[in-house]
């Protein structure tokens, strides 16, 4: 191998950064957009070193990030230019548009380290071709499962509101749990860290991408307890509403667990 894969791992972070460089015109890019784009980029990279020593699992694992990344960019995309969530979420934007240069430099810099944190199951896998184990394939099968939950739920949710604005969503997955795309987030970035279990050779492997899943599950979640509290404040006053959130879980539909509110998260 000509580079160490600590050179990899810099080199990485260097895409990572200069993927998510456009949050500096519009500060949601740094996690929505730059997100995308930071981890199409880096598999990317990642098959321009490795192709030739590339088995059937690394081209299963890399088809899917950049089906991931290039799915959900079209998505955000596509959302920035719907009138009604653009009137959603304009006070939000507004106020993340006026941080100073320096906390915004600070938030670049994390996320650029936290995407590539994600990524480097990818790495560890590409760099060990020769390496096999008992969890490449559930890893790339749970990889499946959370693309199509989060594809579909995105996909639901999106015609949903288009036909139905002022109502919240509860059909297709959003009958068996009230944040399909959150939890198929979850999902994919576990099956990622699943592959990428028998190439941990080393206890920074485990740590690093430790890191990543941790943070993304954390961040998940938090990110249910925001909507959660949205919604509430927006259709509380619906009796179907009450009845739709004290029957069917917030996350995790094999979990009779209807809220979040009181779970304490760092990462919100």
């Amino acid at each position: 191998m000509p580079f160490s894969i600590y050179q990899l791992l810099a080199a990485c972070l260097v895409v990572s950064l200069a993927s998510t460089l456009m949050g500096f015109k519009k500060t949601v890019w740094f996690i929505s957009l730059g997100y995308a784009t930071a981890i199409v980029a880096m598999t990317f990279v990642l098959v321009l070193f490795f192709y030739p020593t590339f088995q059937y699992f690394h081209w299963f694992q890399c088809i899917s990030l950049v089906i991931w990344g290039a799915r959900l960019g079209v998505f955000l995309y596509q959302r920035e230019h719907n009138e009604h969530y653009r009137n959603a979420v304009k006070q939000t934007i507004a106020g993340s548009q006026n941080l100073p240069f320096l906390s915004k430099a600070t938030v670049w810099i994390a996320v650029s380290a936290l995407y590539v944190c994600l990524f480097a199951p990818a790495l560890f896998t590409s760099v060990n071709p020769t390496l096999q184990g008992l969890a490449i394939i559930p890893g790339i099968m749970t990889m499946l499962v959370g693309l199509y939950l989060e594809g579909m739920a995105d996909h639901e949710k999106s015609a949903f509101k288009t036909a139905n604005p002022d109502t919240f969503c509860n059909v297709g997955l959003y009958k068996t749990v009230r944040s399909p795309n959150y939890l198929g987030e979850i999902l994919f970035w576990t099956g990622n860290f699943i592959v990428g279990i028998p190439f941990f050779t080393a206890w920074w492997c485990w740590a690093l991408s430790g890191i990543g899943l941790i943070c993304i599950i954390l961040i998940m979640i938090g990110s249910t307890k925001r909507l959660e509290a949205k919604q509430l404040k927006t259709y509380g006053a619906d009796p179907a509403f009450q009845t739709y959130i004290k029957t069917v879980p917030v996350l995790f539909p094999w979990l009779p667990i209807y809220t979040l509110k009181d779970v304490k998260v760092y990462l919100e």
